[in-house]
């Protein structure tokens, strides 16, 4: 038997491969396309994800791929510089496009023993109290047999529609053309002509690419009947004339897509053995680049907990924490993009607003929130009332034996022991000590679970004793 079927091989489900993958859990990714997308939807990875990927090792291959740009300017579009000293040893956000995302991951996925099968969509699934049986189309009566199901199949999800599970919220008002083509009008018009569009029509752009290429982006005439329907190149150039005056004499493309502001959550990440992740547990409009994020930080949340439950050491609830912990920050992404889509409205009422939240802006702290709401550094699970760390994620702080970061790459948690009176034996197939009297954290001590958040922070050695089964499960014989 499988131990976890993940459908989809999207960055959430390769995300969530390699993280059950580390824990030795058998891990199979199916995936209906036969080949990768092309198709780039998303263009980078906020804060909260560099800082992921450089706790599994993996940030080193991004940033060969990638382009370091300033962290501001995300919010609705309002342009500030970022706060000073923000709290991570990555101020940056990567521009990186989601397809090498995704084949970056896909091969991290590989190397750690995960099979991807593609060209194989779900079609239907079922589940006991001992497993989870997956139909595959095309099988000819061949099902696949796992203790656990993933579903990271979008946001018109297979595996929540077989589950029933509710999927509430707002439909789309407002559609957007985004595609890739080369563009016949001179470069320093092309940018003085966006320049002036976008002082008022923020969902629009024109942007060279590399190659002769560019992403075009532009407001759609309305919602389309059946958005999984690309546009035509006619379409895009009918928009762009309308919106900037001009269609740039755009041609050859390379791939034309759609998207909405259809807002959307399940009402349940888990239904038994069966769970929902990323976009097949949230959509919302793509302002602040968070979607992308949202689903490889869902998939490092819901990981070790799986693979725990797998593995069978979860202590009771572990694995149900998954929805507690992850469902709100979904909702408060889904609020924060609601409100960017109102602040880009061209109606007069919403640019007041606009222009109000910018000044509001100039205030370092109401800049610094919004940053960190964007970025995903400023999330804070419940995990007990106690020290201001509880629940936060530990920034990288570099130790005697190397950086916090690079001790966590197996994916353990961690004891960071300033006092050197503390242990960890029983669980150190799962946490490991490290003693170190440097400066940072400025804290006796500290436990962190394998994403890296806080849950103990103190020098009392009963006190840690009584808390590590909580997370950790019972010690080992």
């Amino acid at each position: 038997m499988i131990d976890v079927i993940i459908v989809g091989a999207g960055p959430t489900g390769l995300m969530l491969a390699c993280e059950l993958r580390l824990h030795g859990v058998r891990v199979l990714v199916l995936e209906k396309e036969t080949e990768p997308t092309g198709v780039v939807r998303a263009l980078g990875l906020h804060v909260r994800s560099i800082e992921v990927m450089d706790q599994r090792g993996l940030l080193d291959r991004f940033l060969a791929h990638g382009r370091q740009y300033p962290v501001g300017g995300f919010f609705a579009g309002i342009d500030k510089p970022s706060p000073d000293r923000l709290d991570t040893a990555h101020p940056y956000v990567l521009g990186i496009p989601q397809p090498v995302t995704d084949r970056l991951l896909a091969e991290r996925a590989t190397e750690l023993g995960a099979e991807i099968r593609r060209g194989c969509a779900l079609v239907g699934l079922s589940q006991d109290e001992h497993g989870v049986t997956a139909e595959p189309a095309g099988g000819g009566g061949t099902r696949l047999r796992s203790r656990y199901l993933v579903g990271c199949d979008g946001g018109r999800s297979t595996v929540r529609k077989l589950l029933g599970v509710g999927f509430p919220g707002e439909p789309t008002r407002v559609e957007t053309l985004l595609g890739e083509m080369e563009v016949a009008e001179d470069p320093e018009t092309v940018a003085a002509i966006v320049a002036d569009v976008r002082e008022t029509q923020k969902r629009f752009g024109v942007g060279p690419l590399g190659n002769g290429l560019h992403r075009v982006v532009v407001p759609a005439e309305g919602v389309a009947e059946d958005r999984a329907v690309p546009p035509t190149l006619e379409e895009f150039k009918r928009q762009l004339r309308a919106i900037a005056g001009t269609d740039f004499g755009v041609h050859s493309p390379r791939w034309l897509s759609r998207f909405g502001d259809a807002t959307r959550q399940a009402e349940r990440y888990r239904v038994g053995r069966v769970l929902l992740a990323g976009d097949a547990a949230h959509i919302h409009p793509p302002v602040g680049g968070q979607g992308l994020n949202l689903g490889i930080q869902d998939a490092f949340n819901l990981g070790w907990k799986l693979a725990a439950e797998v593995r069978g050491w979860a202590p009771e609830g572990l694995l149900d924490s998954y929805h507690a912990e992850r469902h709100p920050v979904a909702a408060d992404v889904l609020d924060n993009t609601r409100a960017q889509m109102e602040l880009m409205s061209t109606e007069p009422g919403p640019r007041a607003v606009r222009r109000l939240l910018a000044e509001l802006m100039d205030f370092e702290e109401v800049n610094r929130h919004l940053i960190e709401k964007i970025t995903a550094i400023g999330i804070r699970y419940d995990v007990g009332e106690g020290h201001e760390l509880l629940g936060r994620r530990m920034r990288d702080v570099r130790l005697k034996e190397g950086r916090l970061y690079e001790l966590m790459r197996d994916g353990r948690g961690l004891l960071l022991d300033r006092t050197g009176r503390l242990s960890v034996a029983g669980w150190e197939d799962r946490v490991a000590h490290v003693v170190d009297a440097g400066e940072e954290p400025d804290v006796p001590a500290v436990l962190l679970r394998p994403d890296g958040h806080v849950v103990w922070v103190g020098e009392d050695r009963q006190d840690l004793l009584d808390l590590l089964p909580r997370w950790f499960g019972a010690p080992a014989d």
